[in-house]
């Protein structure tokens, strides 16, 4: 991806692909236009890790002190969670988008995530049958890299291609999981995208309208 890095303070209404990992393909708003990177540093992937409610604030605070002491790893991560987010935007993407070329080198690239986060993992054994795992201890400054790259590979076995959507708004271009009822969802957001394309086509009918009174 290029486009501009840009600090954000996310919120809540930025988490609405239905999916942690879709979520973090999401940290970059405006791809149908010119994108903008809302994780302009390490400290930024933690404040959006710490609003999914995926991570526990232990784990958090563990990788805020490792990014204090050795900010080049932490940079390093950062790279890697720029990397695996843009891998998963195209694997995703050309899945929804039957016919789509294969993006191999998206395949490549989130292979490699995986199998750095496998090979960090430790297997365990719950009610649900067998699990890997992974902890800050396992994977130091890349533990939430190699734990979403290990909830990716989950997700892309059984996304539901026929609900998973990109929100055509302006310069928006957020994928989503649409879990409404009807599976007509259209907008990653009513609330954003939605009004605002109401609003846009309002305008215009207005606008046309009164063109065509003017003409004589």
């Amino acid at each position: 991806m290029t486009g501009n890095i840009q600090p954000h303070t996310f919120r809540s209404r930025d988490l609405v692909g239905g999916h942690i990992v879709i979520d973090l393909v999401n940290t970059v708003t405006a791809r149908d236009a010119e994108p903008i990177d809302w994780l302009d540093g390490y400290p930024r992937v933690l404040e959006w890790a710490a609003l999914t409610g995926h991570f526990t604030p232990d784990d958090l605070t563990d990788l805020r002190r490792l990014a204090e002491t050795e900010p080049g790893r932490a940079k390093l991560a950062l790279d890697r969670t720029r990397e695996l987010r843009e891998a998963l935007h195209d694997l995703i993407t050309a899945l929804i988008h039957e016919g789509a070329p294969d993006p191999a080198g998206a395949v490549e690239q989130f292979e490699d995530h995986w199998k750095h986060a496998v090979a960090s993992a430790r297997l365990t054994v719950r009610g649900t049958g067998p699990q890997l795992q992974v902890s800050v201890g396992t994977s130091g400054a890349e533990y939430l890299n190699h734990e979403l790259a290990l909830q990716a590979f989950d997700l892309l076995r059984a996304l539901p291609l026929e609900r998973t959507r990109v929100c055509p708004g302006l310069r928006c271009g957020w994928v989503f999981i649409d879990s409404s009822r009807g599976g007509r969802r259209r907008w990653c957001d009513m609330a954003t995208c939605g009004n605002s394309a109401k609003g846009r086509t309002h305008y215009q009918r207005k606008r046309a309208g009164g063109m065509a009174q003017a003409r004589p």
